[in-house]
């Protein structure tokens, strides 16, 4: 790995999907850096911007006023992969290698390093573009709060939060017209999201990609609620959640993606399921990418510009090949190629499950759902 004696010239590049907090960290590793007299490159609409040589010279006035701002002000993309490029050619897209020309945009520019801010997908690019020479400070950024290597990443509270005021609206239009309420949310292969959003909202029944989901269980939670007088019921369901011996619902693929499957549409099924089978009257409702949009929450701006100093600390330093990871209260960093090796999913020992549970909402799950007592008694 080439390291230059001296880090004068930092890129950055947001990465993946957007969400509240990426301006935090821009001006948390811009700031520290100019103090210092480093310069620093925004590589615009993440790796695309490194394959297509876009680029602008960032400033101190650059990054004033935009720890509050949504988005990015460099721009970001999911289909920028150097290493799974599409491109037109002829009447079909064929998907090409164009790695050596980021590396070649990366001389070129003269910097001496990048700190690269996105998910699992930008990290696992990161560690390639390490393996080729370049030296790479990750910033674990998704909503999806599926990272194994920190304990959260930041916009998984600022979707959290959407969620869950989402849930309490729903509550109340539910109870009104005496209906169940079904919500999907964001998370892909994880349900973080669905879990956290769910329990903050007081959701009855909770839909998780990692607990496949029995139908009658969810009928009979439905049903038992209204027979109790609970003339409503809140169902949140995670995007990639499926009943048992089902198949997740995809709403599209995308070849210039590297994971190509769009999932979505399960809250239709869901909806549709429990009015045909328990003839209550049932709603659903997608939201989509709100949980990406508006400001970041205190705690993703506070988690955000931590991470941002600490990265920039550690180009400084010339500590590369790392992602800055949060362990307990502390930041701290783990290699890239350790960061990536495993997807963090809910598991049934998740004491955010356990909670929910003794509250009384339901994962459509027969054993998990009569399993409190035993839990209670692990405490």
């Amino acid at each position: 790995m080439v390291k230059s004696k001296q880090i004068k010239r930092i890129g950055l590049l947001t990465g993946g999907g957007d969400c509240p907090g990426l301006n935090a960290v821009i001006r948390g590793v811009a700031k520290p850096a100019h103090d210092h007299g480093l310069t620093v490159l925004g590589i615009q609409d993440g790796f695309e911007g490194l394959v297509e040589g876009k680029a602008v010279e960032l400033y101190n006035k650059d990054v004033s006023g935009i720890l509050s701002q949504g988005g990015s002000i460099l721009g970001s993309s999911n289909k920028g992969d150097p290493f799974h490029w599409p491109e037109d050619i002829g009447d079909e897209i064929q998907i090409l290698d164009r790695s050596k020309k980021a590396l070649k945009n990366y001389e070129a520019w003269n910097l001496d390093a990048i700190i690269a801010i996105g998910g699992d997908g930008t990290m696992h690019i990161s560690n390639k573009l390490a393996e080729m020479g370049m030296n790479i400070v990750g910033v674990p950024k998704t909503i999806d709060n599926d990272l194994e290597a920190t304990d959260q990443t930041f916009g998984h509270d600022s979707a959290v939060f959407v969620v869950s005021e989402a849930l309490d609206r729903l509550h109340t239009t539910a109870s009104t017209h005496h209906r169940v309420m079904v919500i999907e949310v964001m998370g892909r292969y994880a349900g973080w999201i669905a879990l956290n959003g769910g329990l903050a909202g007081g959701a009855d029944i909770i839909l998780l990609p990692e607990f496949p989901f029995n139908w009658d269980v969810v009928y009979d939670k439905v049903e038992q609620r209204s027979m109790q007088g609970k003339r409503f019921s809140i169902v949140c369901v995670a995007e990639g959640a499926k009943a048992q011996n089902e198949e997740m619902v995809v709403k599209a693929k995308d070849i210039k993606r590297t994971d190509p499957i769009q999932l979505g549409g399960i809250a239709e099924h869901v909806s549709k399921m429990i009015s045909d089978n328990t003839k209550i009257e049932t709603r659903y409702t997608v939201l989509g990418h709100l949980q990406r949009g508006g400001s970041p929450t205190p705690y993703d701006r506070i988690l955000s510009t931590r991470f941002g100093t600490y990265a920039i600390n550690l180009a400084m330093n010339k500590m590369f090949g790392r992602m800055v990871a949060l362990k307990g209260s502390e930041i701290t960093s783990v290699k890239i190629e350790e960061a990536i090796k495993r997807q963090k999913l809910v598991t049934t020992e998740n004491q955010s499950v356990h909670s929910a549970l003794q509250v009384g909402a339901s994962f459509g799950v027969e054993e998990m759902d009569h399993n409190v007592v035993r839990w209670i008694g692990a405490y």
